[in-house]
């Protein structure tokens, strides 16, 4: 990813570091070099930018055969939008256009003799052995490599069983992270056409990956200063925007995150998919500050536009339902109970497997599918901890205390129900859990702990949300890291990962709990 040594730069870098500027009108070569490649590609790049997707691939798309820089920049928009559509059939034409750019790329690198090979074995081929463009070649060959590993991590990664899971753990899953978040940096830092790559791919990590699949905790201030340059430059750029949207939600600023992403969806009408994950974001903006009409509205626009899940749309436009006053549920003209019905259908199953949140999904749903539904209890805020949503609220101490008052609120209650449901302690719990949390935030610790201790004492007495107590132990081993107790956030923390297994979104847990003690073991208290 980090830029071509000083004798690549010298002829071609010169076009490199000006992309911003290139022209939108280059005439179509009749021979393709390196240097017409690279000002094509910072053409197609400033195209991209500025929401002409389509005409940023027609660009490319002519030389994508004969050109590697017009191979990787065409198959990297089509990954892109696989990435973004999470679609099977996106998913196989990115890594099949990949595999394209691979061969494009390899008719380029240097042919070693067979001596050359074998000496190759036991030294490092020296880069004074290659010529300008075979330098170009080998790393245009790893980024395709990079990006089809990627990609195909994506489409297996939610499928895994958690024994494999387990294994990445012990092979050191994340094993050179700082390594390769330090040669992200290298990279985005120049004026290369690979910098926005290392950017972009940057600006997934900390306002994604380390928010679901970590402990919550984004670098927000690394995001921010990484997405400003293009900020500057591309202020109408719908990618840009979504994330400048996206960091604002991270900071907690969600009314400005909500006008950002509006404009998002101003910005260009090509690339429906770029609507649906500002959908996406708005609904959890508004779930946050709990407007539940807001957030039902932009429920019910995912699960008619997107097909990206139809089982966790349709689950969490009922979820919200569940959260409006009877008037406003009446005037909706929804029906929560034949929702809920309809999760079980539209569940996917990929390569024979079924993606774990939607089996979450399912699972929670089938409480509605006897003749007598037994409701759920705040299945918002349920959904909204799978997401690892209260690390972002938390934030807000005016919203997170608002929170607070409606599961206190749910709690009492349900204290109160004369007829207890064979779902009774499970709803006990995943209040008890929720309401640590708010209060975890809140800054009110001794209380959360109790709140987390009350459902690992209950266990014996939950049916069937059995995930609750290896998330409520994780839960309160970051709790005892909060106050330096590390010994038992460990010992906490480990218990989650090694004495349960077979649960809801244990491969989800996983990865938190992986993050988590990897925070744990690189601490300053940990460090000879």
């Amino acid at each position: 990813m980090a830029s071509v040594g000083n004798g690549t730069e010298e002829s071609g870098g010169g076009e490199e570091e000006n992309f911003e500027d290139a022209f939108e009108n280059i005439p179509v070569a009749s021979k393709m070099d390196l240097k017409c490649a690279l000002e094509e590609c910072s053409m197609a790049l400033n195209l991209f930018l500025n929401n002409k997707f389509s005409e940023a691939l027609e660009l490319l798309r002519p030389w994508s055969k004969d050109s590697m820089y017009h191979a990787l920049g065409y198959s990297t928009i089509l990954v892109m939008q696989a990435a973004m559509t999470f679609e099977q059939q996106d998913i196989q034409m990115g890594i099949s256009t990949m595999k394209e750019a691979l061969q494009t790329c390899q008719r380029f690198r240097k042919r070693n003799t067979v001596v050359e090979s074998l000496s190759s074995l036991v030294s490092k081929q020296s880069v004074d052995q290659l010529s300008e463009e075979e330098m170009h070649a080998e790393i245009c060959y790893a980024e395709c490599l990079l990006q089809k590993a990627a990609l195909t991590f994506v489409q297996m990664l939610s499928l895994l069983p958690g024994r494999i899971l387990r294994l990445l753990e012990f092979i050191g899953f994340s094993g050179n992270r700082d390594l390769g978040l330090c040669q992200l940096r290298e990279g985005a830092s120049g004026s290369s056409l690979r910098a926005i790559l290392c950017t972009f791919t940057l600006l997934v990590y900390h306002t994604y990956v380390s928010l679901i699949l970590g402990t919550g905790e984004a670098n927000i201030q690394e995001a921010d200063s990484l997405l400003e340059p293009y900020l500057q430059k591309f202020p109408n750029g719908s990618i840009i925007l979504f994330y400048a949207a996206r960091i604002d939600t991270l900071k907690g600023n969600f009314e400005k995150a909500q006008l950002r992403f509006q404009e998002c969806i101003a910005a260009q009408q090509e690339w429906k998919q770029i609507h649906h994950l500002c959908y996406w974001e708005l609904m959890w903006c508004f779930t946050f500050q709990q407007n539940w009409l807001q957030a039902y509205r932009y429920a019910d626009l995912l699960s008619k536009e997107s097909r990206w899940s139809k089982a966790i749309y349709v689950f969490q436009k009922a979820a919200i339902l569940c959260m409006l006053p009877e008037d406003d549920l009446k005037r909706t003209g929804e029906d929560i109970v034949s929702l809920f019905r309809q999760v079980d259908g539209l569940k996917q199953r990929i390569a024979g497997k079924s993606i774990p949140t939607e089996k979450f999904a399912v699972r929670k749903a089938r409480r509605y599918t006897s003749s007598q539904p037994v409701k759920l209890i705040l299945p918002a805020l349920e959904m909204m901890y799978v997401w690892n949503g209260f690390a972002i609220v938390g934030k807000r101490p005016d919203l997170t205390e608002n929170l607070l008052v409606t599961i206190e609120k749910e709690e009492t209650t349900l204290q109160n129900e004369t007829n207890h449901s064979e779902y009774y302690m499970d709803d006990v719990c995943m209040l008890q859990l929720l309401k640590g949390l708010c209060l975890k935030h809140l800054g009110r610790l001794m209380q959360a702990e109790l709140c987390f201790s009350r459902v690992i004492q209950s266990e014996k007495q939950i049916k069937y949300d059995t995930y609750l107590v290896p998330f409520t132990l994780y839960e309160l081993g970051l709790l005892y890291k909060q106050q330096d107790e590390r010994e038992k956030a460990i010992r906490y923390i480990e218990t989650a990962k090694n004495n349960y297994k077979e649960y809801s979104m244990e491969s989800r847990l996983h990865f938190r709990i992986h993050a988590a003690l990897d925070n744990l073991r690189v601490s300053p208290a940990s460090t000879p």
